[in-house]
């Protein structure tokens, strides 16, 4: 059974971000009263209908004190150069007091992103091309480097680039996974796995795990650095399921995706303190 270390947590995932305007903040504000560790934002910047993720990110870091905030994934082919969004994000975490972290995504629905004006990329190229937005975004943050930032990149280069803002903390780099290309990237190269349990085959956590590991161990590092995340629905696991996910897959953030108040206050009220105590009795 894989421990990989990490304290067990959970947030939600707000979504679609439509209207009305105050709804997700309001929400957001919701979890933070109930104790939800992060709030979570689905990002579709081709959807006229819906709230702008980064504005709507920064909003609600103004509008709360305590709790921290991600993209749920930002999709990275319409949130470009990686250089800007690296930048973007840290300034987010300095304003916000440390509550930034980073969910990134290779891209997908490629009809509406280039009808947006960005590239389409074929699956295997949308993964290069986050492989190297990371460098880029990594290196930017590393503010006390000497020299400018020079990375030459198939999809991304720089150029002299300037470093900094560093930002508050260490902002983790989430990636929304599935393929065993990108789990390969996420051992390789991210802080945290988040998937979404609906999109996976059953034992899917357990596999994806082991392509984790295995990635990351081939590139030097401790498979316990990257966090383990999990999309989850209320209703579709008992709390049982959840506990045994944390226990036999190491998952220790559950964030649960719903826009409805009284779903979210339920959760908290007895799913959160039921898995909590099975996972306790099972590793005691």
């Amino acid at each position: 059974m894989p421990d990989y270390g990490h304290p067990l947590r959970f947030a939600t995932f707000i979504g679609p971000t439509n209207s009305p305007p105050s709804r997700p903040v309001e929400l957001a504000q919701l979890s933070e009263r109930l104790g939800f560790y992060f709030v979570t934002f689905q990002d579709h910047p081709y959807q006229s209908s819906y709230l702008d993720t980064w504005t709507l990110l920064s909003w609600v870091a103004a509008r709360t004190e305590r709790i921290r905030v991600s993209g749920n994934m930002l999709n990275l082919p319409l949130r470009q150069p990686p250089a800007v969004l690296a930048r973007a994000a840290a300034s987010l975490d300095l304003l916000s007091g440390g509550r930034t972290s980073l969910g990134l995504g290779a891209g997908y629905y490629w009809d509406a992103v280039q009808a947006t004006g960005g590239r389409r990329l074929t699956p295997l190229q949308a993964v290069t091309a986050l492989d190297e937005a990371i460098d880029i975004i990594r290196a930017v943050w590393d503010a006390d480097e000497p020299g400018a930032v020079d990375i030459d990149g198939e999809f991304y280069s720089v150029h002299g680039a300037e470093r900094g803002p560093a930002p508050a903390h260490e902002i983790p780099i989430w990636i929304g996974a599935h393929k065993p290309k990108m789990l390969d990237l996420v051992g390789r190269k991210a802080d945290g796995w988040l998937p979404s349990l609906p999109m996976m085959e059953l034992g899917g956590v357990s596999k994806g795990n082991a392509i984790i590991d295995d990635a990351a161990r081939a590139a030097g590092r401790d498979p316990r650095e990257i966090t383990r995340l999990l999309n989850i629905f209320a209703g579709q696991q008992t709390q049982e399921e959840l506990a045994q996910m944390a226990v036999e897959d190491g998952v220790s953030i559950f964030i649960l995706a719903s826009d409805d108040p009284d779903v979210i206050e339920r959760f908290a009220a007895e799913t959160i303190p039921a898995v909590r105590a099975n996972v306790a009795g099972e590793r005691n």
